[in-house]
Formats: structure tokens, C-alpha cells, sequence
């Protein structure tokens, strides 16, 4: 077990996985994690639709042009999907509860990727959240946020460079305009 800023410094995306499947025990710490993640106001509007077959998680894989490839080869997928008439703010409940099982699948020493679908496009410019809600028969009121890939790393990625952090994104009290020379 990583302590906490290991755990955020090593958490790099991982888009080359391993033929080894999870194992039931990693899926359940992954998608405990989920539901055991904040929500505005406690009214938990996520849900997550668990794809492990292959040749779902490679028609998931073509739900968009760019950036949804490494589906096909991930061992498991978590379609995180809320319900919007159940609260206005679900767009930053899923992705906290989509954070959290990546951070989890980290902690694990395993791999992972967001896949962002809201507010994409498939191959043909059609929403990519159709595409996946087609393919899942997901219900109307409830709007897919992103797919995460889980697996085992192919490589290890290298931990962020904390001397490469931008700090100059940081303001005390008050926005600052960035130093600017005069010409």
C-alpha cells in the first residue's frame, strides 16, 4: 500500500495492458472504491456498468476517432454513467467517483485510463455517449461521463517529476498576472 502522495505521484495513465485479467478480488476494491466516493449533497447519482467481455470492450473501443483504442486491450472497463434527474452536479460526482477507481486501481499496482465520452464525437460525428448508451442499452436519464480502463501495466510508467510542477498555476490570495517582459 502506497502512502497518499506515492500514490497521486506514481498514478500515470496507462494505455498498454497485459493479457492477465483482474483478478474478483481487484475488481471489487476498484468498484468499492466508486461507491465509497464523495457526492454532492449525498444523493449519489452514479452507477457503473462492468464490461470484462473482450469483444464489448473492443466495440467500446470505437466509440471515438481518438483516444478510445486501448479499450480493446484493457482487462476491465467501468462505464460511469449518472442520473441527471437526481442531481444537477453529477458531472463532478462521476468524475470524483472515476478519480477514485483509478487512484484504487494505482494502490492495486495496476494500470488505468480515463476514456472521456461526454461531449464526444464517434467516427461518423455522432454523440459518443449514443454510441456507448447503444451498445449497453443504458437508459436515457442517465448520461455517460467516461469509460476507465483497468489492467495490468505492459510497462511502468515513470512517477511525475515534481521539480517539473507548475507552480506559477498557484496564486496567494488574490489572481496574479504572470510576470510579462515589455519588448
Amino acid at each position: 500500500m502506497k502512502n497518499f502522495s506515492t500514490l497521486i505521484q506514481c498514478r500515470r495513465s496507462t494505455r498498454r495492458f497485459t493479457e492477465e485479467l483482474l483478478t474478483p478480488e481487484q475488481t471489487a476494491s476498484i468498484l468499492k472504491a466508486a461507491l465509497m466516493a464523495p457526492s454532492s449533497k449525498n444523493k449519489r447519482p452514479c452507477q457503473f456498468i462492468v464490461v470484462e467481455d473482450k469483444k464489448m470492450l473492443e466495440q467500446l473501443a470505437t466509440c471515438k476517432p481518438h483516444g478510445a483504442g486501448f479499450l480493446a486491450g484493457c482487462a476491465l472497463a467501468v462505464v460511469v454513467v449518472a442520473n441527471v434527474m437526481e442531481s444537477d452536479v453529477w458531472i463532478e460526482d462521476a468524475s470524483i467517483a472515476s478519480i477514485y477507481m483509478q487512484l484504487q486501481a494505482e494502490d492495486l499496482g495496476l494500470g488505468s485510463c480515463w476514456c472521456q465520452i461526454r461531449n464526444r464525437q464517434d467516427a461518423e460525428e455522432q454523440d459518443a455517449a449514443q454510441h456507448v448508451r447503444a451498445l449497453l442499452h443504458i437508459p436515457y436519464q442517465l448520461e455517460v461521463l467516461s469509460i476507465i480502463g483497468f489492467g495490468h501495466k505492459a510497462r511502468a510508467n515513470s512517477p511525475l517529476d515534481e521539480s517539473q510542477l507548475p507552480w506559477e498555476k498557484v496564486h496567494i490570495g488574490e489572481y496574479q498576472l504572470p510576470n510579462t517582459q515589455e519588448v
